[in-house]
């Protein structure tokens, strides 16, 4: 249906090494990203970062949607994904995503909105991907 895409540029190799992301769209455009940036405080982006936006925005459009299903139109949401990085023997692991929710729901049940929210958060592309199958082609110039 949809293809995204998005290119990332790495010079160097290691601690050492910067890296530069790329979207299609132009969101991303150069931006910097490096060890300094995702273990450090340089100014830049990092993968685990680009997971959190992604799985607060993906979450939250589905949300919406479910309660504009519902027949709910106005109110607002606002997420904050903290996606955690950990140290797994030699290398890393994201281990979770955590997802919170603030919202204001005219007239909503509580009951029927916390129904609403899991089913969004299963569902929606991004939580689905966080446990998908992963392929890589590789091309060695």
């Amino acid at each position: 249906m949809t293809t995204r895409t998005a290119t990332a540029r790495y010079e160097g190799f290691g601690k050492d090494g910067k890296g530069q992301l790329t979207s299609a769209s132009g969101v991303l455009d150069g931006t910097p990203y490096s060890f300094n940036t995702r273990f450090g405080d340089e100014k830049g982006t990092n993968p685990e970062e680009l997971i959190a936006a992604a799985h607060a925005g993906c979450f939250t459009m589905a949300l919406s949607f479910a309660l504009a299903r519902a027949g709910y139109s106005e109110g607002s949401l606002e997420t904050k994904a903290s996606v955690k990085l950990e140290q797994d023997g030699g290398g890393f692991t994201i281990t979770r995503s955590d997802l919170e929710l603030t919202a204001h729901v005219p007239g909503i049940d509580p009951e029927e909105f916390a129904r609403l929210a899991a089913e969004a958060e299963a569902n929606c592309p991004v939580s689905k991907l966080l446990k998908a199958e992963i392929t890589l082609n590789h091309h060695l110039a």
